[in-house]
């Protein structure tokens, strides 16, 4: 049963993308925060559409955006259901012209996720869905279709890959899926999109073993588990978001939950922790 919210966050998102487009491909200021990564004009817009629209939709669930996170822990503590967002997930694809740049927005609740919205404002696309909710993947003219992840690789095991991050224990973690599958296919793509191609059923497993903040997966992962998929931290328990000091993420494993071969995937991520 689709979530009563769910489908005014995704015209909110839509709306956020299309404030951020006439800032794509343009001349662009591009300041440095206080954790050296970019911010943009582009990045401040799709905030304010979006802190404002969600405020106004839910006055009673606080937001917590990348471009405003400076929010005490004792505050969050408190928070029972909240908003996730990330206004410009991709600023440096943005910044560089790329595509691969998107707009998310999740609804926790104690930790967990209730749905995300991941919205590609350069062409339109909207995947959403969350546990028990469904997923689909709808394109600008507003046609959509649901999704599901694929339990079996169609010919090589596809792993996504983070085009700018990647760690020695991601690739020792990949060297052990080639001994399992043999010459694995490799898809680079930016941003939150990573989860979107599993949850679509166009690749096998999404491992991540370098940095990520909490705003970077939550929507996302919200669509891969309305499509069947689940994420993991590397002791195979379910990823959450619980309140902490620090919004960076531990390493993940993001896989179809009925793979039949999650728990070798497990294993060999326990070796590496």
């Amino acid at each position: 049963m689709m979530h009563t919210l769910l489908p005014q966050v995704v015209e909110l998102v839509q709306r956020a993308g299309a404030v951020i487009l006439p800032f794509w491909r343009n001349e662009l200021a591009v300041n440095e925060k206080a954790d050296a990564s970019p911010v943009t004009a582009a990045d401040l817009a799709a905030h304010r559409v979006l802190a404002d629209g969600l405020r106004a939709l839910a006055p009673e669930i606080p937001v917590l955006s990348e471009e405003d996170c400076a929010i005490d822990l004792a505050t969050r503590l408190g928070w029972q259901r909240w908003w996730l967002v990330d206004p410009l997930d991709g600023t440096k694809e943005f910044i560089a012209g790329s595509d691969e740049f998107t707009v998310n927005v999740a609804l926790i609740e104690q930790g967990r996720v209730l749905f995300g919205v991941v919205g590609i404002p350069a062409n339109g696309r909207c995947y959403y869905g969350g546990a028990g909710v469904g997923a689909w993947r709808a394109e600008r003219d507003g046609a959509a279709q649901p999704i599901g992840v694929r339990v079996a690789p169609d010919e090589a095991f596809t792993v996504v890959a983070s085009k700018r991050h990647s760690s020695p224990a991601q690739e020792r973690l990949l060297a052990g899926l080639s001994e399992r599958f043999g010459d694995l296919s490799l898809a680079n793509i930016g941003s939150s999109l990573k989860f979107c191609l599993l949850a679509e059923g166009s690749a096998d497993c999404y491992p991540r073993l370098a940095p990520t903040s909490q705003w970077d997966t939550a929507a996302a992962q919200g669509v891969l588990e309305g499509a069947g998929g689940e994420v993991l931290d590397l002791k195979g328990e379910a990823f959450t978001y619980e309140p902490r000091e620090s919004y960076l993420n531990t390493s993940f494993l993001a896989l179809p939950k009925s793979a039949e071969w999650r728990d070798e995937l497990i294993q060999l991520a326990r070796a590496l922790d």
